[in-house]
């Protein structure tokens, strides 16, 4: 079992979905939570309380990471409440559907904003901590399979999560003299609240079956993957990205899908 007893870990975008699913995991495996969301988000302290129920410490802070200076208050809270953070597991996120030639310049700066600018202020705000404590840190970002894929009506989602790739790497390069290992999950379809408001249980459960795996993933198998990479067994990997995607990358490259070669006699 991955043992983070001991640790205090810093979960963004936790109220449900990914973010919950990872929070929930850290504590099983015995890491202390401060858990943030959007101010007013009424799942923020349910999660606070499933993770007390597993027997974990646990502060609830709203807050908007999407701004420099929410990120501020978030890990000043943070540092006030548990004297260390050990683990950040950076989650936010914003997507709106368009296509390219109607997208508004508004819609787009808030998809970069949201999914790429806020991941730079809060891991710089957290690696500044880890730093100046000198013990090292796990750092993991929740990245997308969009940004390898071209997805049509999401080009600037992709093209922020292509980004925050980038942006991993050049941290964890950075920050491997302190011995500080950054690296990104790259979730797939994940079976989450947001995506049962976009489509029906019948969409998705159909749709579900015409992947590789037959089923779309769980929020608690993002958590197992970030469990791994902030713990000792991870110790040895850094600017790596891990999908996590059941193959959802390589759909339609699938026996039944795949067009067959040209053979020649």
């Amino acid at each position: 079992m991955t043992d983070l007893s001991g640790k205090v870990a810093l979960v963004t975008g936790a109220g449900r979905g990914i973010g919950k699913g990872i929070a929930l995991q850290l504590a099983r495996c015995g890491a202390d939570l401060v858990i943030n969301d959007r101010p007013g988000n009424p799942d923020l302290n349910l999660t606070g309380e499933e993770i007390r129920a597993l027997g974990r410490t646990c502060h609830a802070i709203e807050g908007d990471v999407f701004t420099r200076a929410g990120c501020e208050r978030l890990v000043q809270s943070a540092i006030e409440l548990t004297g260390r953070i050990d683990i950040l597991i950076s989650n936010p996120a914003y997507s709106r559907r368009g296509t390219f030639l109607d997208y508004s310049p508004e819609e787009f700066e808030r998809t970069i904003n949201g999914t790429l600018t806020s991941g730079f202020h809060i891991s710089q705000l957290v690696a500044r901590q880890m730093v100046l404590r000198g013990e090292g840190g796990k750092i993991v970002f929740i990245s997308s399979v969009q940004a390898e894929m071209p997805i049509s009506r999401c080009a600037p989602y992709g093209a922020a999560k292509a980004g925050l790739n980038h942006l991993m790497r050049s941290i964890a390069v950075e920050l491997a003299p302190h011995r500080i290992n950054v690296n990104a999950i790259e979730p797939g379809w994940i079976d989450t609240p947001g995506e049962r408001n976009s489509f029906s249980d019948e969409t998705i459960a159909a749709e579900g079956q015409q992947l590789p795996w037959g089923r779309l993933g769980m929020p608690e198998e993002i958590g197992h993957a970030a469990a791994f990479l902030v713990s000792d067994q991870a110790d040895y990997i850094t600017a790596t990205v891990l999908p996590v995607d059941g193959c959802f990358r390589f759909k339609d490259c699938q026996p039944e899908k795949a067009i067959s070669p040209v053979t020649t006699p």
